[in-house]
């Protein structure tokens, strides 16, 4: 009974997993070993793998948008809304609030 379900958690955990191959020298899409090991060393991470996730959640951080995107129109139900929080009348131009 127990050796299956170490089978079972082989099988999820192999599923999570990801080969990771190091370059040979460093080039715009990858890098060497000797340079994550440096990187670790400076970041203060205990081993390569820390830096690989540090640097695949800058890259998220800067790629991906923060929001869904929506790319369905206004209903006339939010556009009265939207209407009747601005403030009307008040207006002044930009330049006349610059100077």
């Amino acid at each position: 009974m127990f050796w299956f379900y170490g089978e079972i958690m082989k099988i999820l955990t192999k599923q999570d997993q990801l080969l990771f191959r190091f370059q040979q020298t460093d080039t715009l899409t990858g890098v060497s070993r000797s340079t994550t090991k440096r990187m670790a060393k400076m970041l203060g991470f205990t081993d390569e793998t820390q830096v690989i996730h540090y640097a695949l959640q800058c890259l998220a951080k800067e790629v991906l948008p923060c929001y869904e995107v929506d790319n369905s129109e206004l209903t006339e139900a939010q556009m009265t809304s939207i209407r009747a929080a601005e403030s009307q009348g008040n207006a002044k131009s930009l330049k006349s609030s610059l100077f």
